[in-house]
């Protein structure tokens, strides 16, 4: 065998997902699992049973259109009109792909190439650093740093050079909860068109924004012809294993993504497809109630953590909690993650894996509230044992 690795050196590091160690950790812990982010419950029967009809009625089982089927396609546009007063063109500036996950590394791979420079706020969720990776650019990290995890955009400003071609923005943002205010926005854009800079965004939380709502970047002035918008279904109708997710965007940059799905899924879910197209038409009343239940729940585990000992940073979206282990005496919290379910049965995820500043990142876990009220209130239970 040749002394060379055999993985991609780009890929160097990455290794397993800190999500398949986690959850492995509680199958085989019985522990309750509050690390990785998928509801225990599946969302709307009727979305359910739109899915289980197409599949019998022969919609979707063999390959759909390459762009995604034009029910679906149609339904993101009237969506984004709805909710934002965004209008695209279902035929050429929307692009169904195989979750957030897909979009977001099409994304990368068809916007950058070798010697480029990506800024995106740090924490960012773990697929980020490997897609700029395989493109073979270069990461360049904001920290966001407790406890109000605000963006410091004067040092966003410091940190573009000739060599940043884009920036990657995730508001409601995952793991800080933080959820971008309408003024950090219009700097954000205003700084992208005065660099010429492409803009990807990853709004797959739009709708668990708890106060203030969400606001599409693309929205504002000068921002359509340069900005990818990602959303996806999973987290907003609690079907996240259907992986249905979408780009809009100018037709120019929906063209080169697309480019690079097709090499990639080509096209998945089809069944599924016709379900989200209807999930995506539900009335106002079931996203508010959605936000709401949430709400709740955050506030549950919140108040739970906060009895616990922890240092608690109230998320404005999304459905994590953010803690600060330090409190409770502890330093490291990949360490304190990995013995967690042996010391009182409940699962977390250790933030460190999403810093490149690992100090910044040392003594902060996270928590999803996105479970029963009767399974928070037992991991709550089980957490006052620390």
């Amino acid at each position: 065998m040749s002394a060379r690795p055999l993985l991609n050196r780009r890929l160097a590091g990455l290794g397993t997902t800190i999500f398949a160690e986690m959850s492995a950790l509680a199958t085989s812990t019985g522990s309750i699992n509050l690390g990785q982010g998928f509801p225990d419950t599946d969302g709307p029967a009727e979305i359910a049973r739109a899915a289980a009809d197409a599949v019998l009625t022969g919609r979707g089982n063999q390959y759909p259109p390459g762009p995604g089927i034009p029910e679906l396609r149609q339904a993101v546009a009237e969506h984004q009109q709805r909710f934002y007063g965004l209008d695209w063109d279902p035929d050429t500036e929307v692009l169904v792909t195989a979750g957030a996950t897909e979009a977001i590394a099409a994304a990368m791979l068809a916007l950058l190439e070798p010697g480029d420079e990506v800024i995106a706020f740090e924490p960012f969720y773990d697929s980020y650093a490997a897609c700029i990776a395989m493109a073979g650019a270069t990461r360049v990290p904001l920290t966001l740093r407790a406890p109000s995890f605000r963006p410091d955009l004067d040092e966003l400003r410091a940190l573009i050079t000739p060599r940043t071609r884009l920036l990657l923005v995730n508001t409601p943002h995952n793991p800080t909860g933080l959820v971008l205010h309408a003024e950090e926005l219009a700097e954000i854009a205003r700084l992208a068109v005065e660099h010429d800079l492409l803009v990807v965004t990853d709004e797959v939380y739009e709708h668990l924004a708890f106060s203030g709502g969400h606001h599409p970047i693309a929205a504002l002035p000068g921002m359509r012809e340069r900005t990818v918008s990602i959303s996806s279904a999973g987290k907003t109708f609690s079907f996240t294993g259907w992986k249905v997710g979408w780009v809009t965007a100018a037709p120019a940059l929906v063209s080169a993504v697309r480019t690079a799905k097709q090499y990639l899924t080509y096209v998945s879910a089809g069944p599924f497809q016709y379900a989200v197209a209807e999930a995506l038409r539900l009335p106002d009343s079931y996203f508010d109630t959605l936000r709401a239940d949430l709400r709740r729940k955050r506030d549950l585990l919140a108040d739970g953590l906060t009895a616990a000992g922890f240092g608690v940073f109230t998320p404005e979206g999304t459905y994590f909690i953010t803690t600060d282990i330090t409190p409770l005496g502890e330093k490291d919290g990949l360490e304190f993650c990995r013995s967690l379910p042996a010391r009182c049965g409940v699962v977390a995820i250790p933030n460190v894996v999403f810093y490149d500043d690992t100090e910044a990142g040392r003594p902060l876990v996270r928590f999803t509230f996105c479970k029963q009220d009767a399974v928070l209130e037992e991991a709550v239970a089980r957490l006052q044992r620390l």
